[in-house]
């Protein structure tokens, strides 16, 4: 697909950062949605006029209708979509000290992974409706973030897995309806990926998760998700499909 436009969300950092340099690298316009600061301000600092920040919070409604609508005037046209945003938050359902699982936090991470990614893409398709179909009658194409925690989730990832899950189901019948105006939908579904919200770690611990790979025996690497991001944008044939990226992974049960 010819890209001349693409949005990214939770693009100031890890799987969505590595996504908006490979897209920069092919000549794309990027708007980059993310939580305002210093990382979407080195995103702005390493691209310049190829890229425009929306500094905004996926569950401000307000703000990310506006800063979308902002993005629409820049770019133009979008013909790509990525929605990268979300959070990994952890909890039993029923914690070691027979306490209930936090709503607040089970809210929360709905909020961000499933309510902010639909609603940005939502957003997005409605824009790339208006735009020049293709050979193939193609307007655009969405990729959302699910997780392998959607098909194998751990001990204490009761909601970040809900949330993964529900990206996952929400491919198929989202690629249903975006049919009619020519827009694909994919999902990927990334394993143990190096990125930020792995900081935290012991180099133990990350050498441990390390050796789970089936083949080959490391951690992800954000380049691949945006090698497979470009992937399912050139390949039309691709859609309603939730693509697992994970070297074989499934997850033990902690």
């Amino acid at each position: 697909m010819h890209i001349t436009g693409a949005f990214v969300t939770g693009g100031a950092s890890g799987l969505g950062r590595a996504t908006v340099d490979s897209l920069v690298a092919r000549g794309c316009k990027v708007a980059v949605l993310d939580l305002p600061g210093e990382k979407l301000n080195a995103v702005l600092a390493a691209h310049g006029p190829q890229v425009f920040a929306v500094p905004a919070d996926v569950t401000d409604e307000t703000a990310v209708d506006s800063g979308v609508e902002s993005a629409m005037q820049w770019l133009g046209s979008v013909q790509l979509g990525v929605l990268c945003a979300g959070i990994v938050l952890g909890s039993r359902t029923v914690g070691r000290d027979g306490s209930a699982h936090p709503m607040g936090m089970f809210r929360k991470v709905l909020d961000i992974n499933v309510a902010g990614t639909f609603h940005v893409a939502s957003l997005l398709a409605s824009a790339m409706s208006s735009n020049e179909p293709d050979d193939d009658g193609q307007r655009g194409c969405l990729v959302m973030t699910a997780s392998v925690a959607a098909f194998d989730g751990q001990i204490g990832q009761a909601a970040y897995s809900a949330s993964k899950g529900a990206i996952a189901s929400m491919t198929l019948p989202m690629a249903r309806d975006l049919s009619a105006i020519g827009v694909r939908v994919c999902t990927i579904a990334p394993g143990v990926v190096e990125t930020p919200i792995y900081d935290q770690l012991a180099p133990e611990v990350l050498q441990a998760l390390a050796t789970q790979q089936l083949f080959p025996k490391r951690l992800g690497r954000p380049a691949e998700y945006a090698a497979l991001v470009n992937h399912i944008a050139d390949n039309t044939f691709l859609n309603g499909e939730v693509i697992r990226l994970d070297a074989g992974t499934r997850l033990p049960p902690k």
